[in-house]
């Protein structure tokens, strides 16, 4: 029999990618027979990945083991890739996991793409800035994955829906759906505004969506709150914008959070351009915020008129 990298190269050489995926599909199918022999390595979790998958996804979700001292996570469990476990045995580990997220790992890589697209644009408010978006995004894409993970032996599971990027160039990370009860909660914590329908409705599609290069991200609902009151009491400054106008710090609402840093997207309560409340940026660095006075908005002076063009932005390929 012929040496696995050389099937590979020849086959890639001469039939091209749909001969060298079917060959790493029917290997991966002989793995699965002898997986838990596979199950407290980092094996599976790298093994099972489609050969286009972006490179830094298979690094962050390595397990922990011999071959991985460094891994992010104790257990990791490919969903796309582990067909043969049953919804009772993973909704046992994971009670977050959705019956939707499950069946959708049953899909091959093209239907998550197009089926995750679609459910999107059903969603969230109709704009044809969004809709181009959306379509470039998914279009960008060459797999979801449906992992299910747990950073340490005693700790609970937990589910992501991951976006890998076409050539290489990162991925997106996506929470379970915001229930309708954290969403009342988060919106009660606020009483004298009304939190902008199309942050709500993208909550219910993630709860908590990041990107490679920003290990935060769109903080999830259940930490806005708290959140917003340890932003509330480093305010011992006042918040000025980039031309020096006095802010109320008590009308800036966190949603987003760069690195774990003091750098944040900001709904701004007081100011209105459309019908919702806009959003800002804030540096903790300089303690200032987005110019709204200049008459321009978007990624030149970091405000946005809601919550849907930031989220164009922050759609963006990642280079």
């Amino acid at each position: 029999m012929q040496p696995f990298c050389k099937i590979l190269n020849e086959s890639f050489h001469y039939k091209g990618d749909q001969c060298r995926v079917a060959y790493l599909t029917h290997y991966r199918d002989f793995c699965f027979q002898f997986y838990p022999l596979f199950a407290n390595t980092d094996i599976i979790p790298n093994f099972l990945m489609e050969p286009g998958m972006d490179h830094h996804l298979k690094e962050f979700y390595r397990q922990s083991s011999d071959g991985a001292p460094r891994s992010s996570f104790h257990s990791v469990i490919p969903l796309h890739k582990t067909p043969n476990i049953t919804w009772e045995e993973i909704k046992a580990k994971a009670p977050d996991l959705s019956r939707g997220w499950f069946e959708l790992s049953h899909l091959n890589a093209n239907d998550r793409i197009e089926f995750s697209r679609d459910f999107w644009l059903t969603k969230l408010p109709y704009s044809p800035l969004l809709d181009e978006s959306l379509s470039r995004f998914f279009g960008s894409l060459d797999d979801i994955g449906i992992f299910v993970t747990q950073k340490k032996f005693e700790d609970p599971y937990e589910t992501h829906l991951v976006y890998s990027i076409r050539g290489d160039r990162g991925f997106f990370c996506g929470g379970p759906p915001a229930s309708e009860k954290a969403l009342v909660k988060l919106q009660l914590s606020f009483p004298n505004y009304i939190l902008p329908n199309d942050y709500l409705t993208f909550l219910q599609i993630h709860n908590g969506f990041c990107k490679t290069t920003d290990s935060t991200g769109i903080i999830r609902a259940e930490d806005v709150p708290e959140i917003y009151q340890a932003f509330r009491k480093v305010q011992t400054d006042p918040i000025l914008t980039s031309k020096g106008t006095f802010i109320d710090p008590t009308t800036l609402i966190p949603f987003y959070e760069s690195f774990g840093m003091p750098f944040y997207q900001c709904f701004l309560a007081d100011w209105y351009p459309d019908q919702e409340m806009g959003n800002v940026y804030y540096s903790g660095e300089t303690k200032t915020i987005s110019d709204i006075y200049s008459g321009s908005s978007g990624p030149e002076t970091m405000a946005f008129t809601s919550f849907t063009d930031w989220l164009v932005f922050y759609l963006e390929r990642i280079v």
